[in-house]
């Protein structure tokens, strides 16, 4: 006998017309409250940039701009100099995504498909790192970073004091080695008899068939090392090399208030294009651990 499939909804409240009227209405206001929890922000930063400082400082506030002042976006970002902290912002997340993904990788399909001896001992401690506050291990890790181990160097105003923490991140190492461990032992074995090593084989079968998953981690890197604030504050103290999120903030006192908030709608917008650029990519890697042998 098939399995019955249980919903919120039985079928036959379903079937009826008002049942339909009552499940299609509680839909439809569900998806307009979270469609304008999302959006009125988003709207409230762009519309604001476009006001004089005074209406932007006004309270009540206006709900749209009285004068409309689209050159204000040009200003802000010829007068704070966005571009190089553009490229400084690029440089760091860029750095830290491929740092991340030569690292993360090859140690989530080691873990997966290698099973060296200890594996499940390591992803353990790594795990528990997870349990751990994030500013309970600022202090370790800026240590390390200033006298990195062996190596005797100081990182710090170096891009890589930011990419080289970034690939310590045991969630994406969790979540590779799950997707991992979903892809058919058959298809490894089949490459090692053509002769293919450990390094080929995930060349070559595990990582064309790993895209999805690749996407989701990608994006995450990236979005987590473009707005991250307080580590790139710690480690890059010469402003010349800081990121958007500490230089809006270094000079939010001295700025208008308009063109601060035109300073954060540019620096969110290449966010917003990654994620409907790839939102396929990241419905695909939620359902990534559908595939099966």
């Amino acid at each position: 006998m098939a399995a019955s499939t249980r919903t919120l909804v039985r079928p036959a409240v379903l079937r009826t017309r008002k049942g339909r009227l009552v499940y299609w209405s509680v839909l439809a206001a569900t998806l307009a409250l979270f469609t304008v929890a999302f959006l009125v922000p988003l709207y409230w930063a762009a519309t604001g940039a476009m006001k004089s400082s005074t209406e932007l400082a006004q309270n009540p506030p206006s709900y749209v701009p009285a004068h409309w002042h689209p050159e204000n976006y040009a200003r802000a970002w010829r007068e704070m100099d966005l571009t190089r902290y553009f490229l400084n912002t690029v440089l760091l997340a860029g750095g830290a995504w491929l740092v991340q993904l030569a690292v993360q990788v090859p140690a989530a399909y080691a873990l997966s498909k290698l099973r060296p001896r200890f594996g499940n001992a390591v992803l353990g401690l790594m795990l528990v790192t997870l349990m751990m506050p994030a500013t309970a291990l600022l202090v370790p890790v800026y240590l390390t970073v200033v006298d990195v181990p062996l190596f005797d160097r100081n990182l710090i105003n170096s891009p890589s004091a930011v990419w080289l923490p970034a690939a310590a991140n045991a969630f994406n190492i969790y979540i590779l080695k799950n997707f991992f461990d979903r892809v058919p032992d058959e298809l490894l074995d089949a490459a090692r008899i053509d002769g293919a090593g450990p390094l080929g084989t995930m060349w070559r079968i595990v990582l064309p068939l790993s895209r999805p998953i690749l996407a989701v981690v990608s994006i995450l890197s990236v979005v987590t090392a473009w707005k991250d604030f307080l580590w790139p504050l710690l480690v890059l103290p010469d402003p010349a090399k800081q990121p958007l999120s500490v230089f809006l903030q270094r000079v939010a006192q001295d700025t208008p208030l308009n063109s601060l908030v035109a300073g954060l709608v540019m620096a969110s917008l290449p966010l917003i294009a990654l994620f409907l650029v790839f939102q396929r990519q990241i419905v695909a890697g939620l359902g990534a651990g559908s595939l099966k042998g």
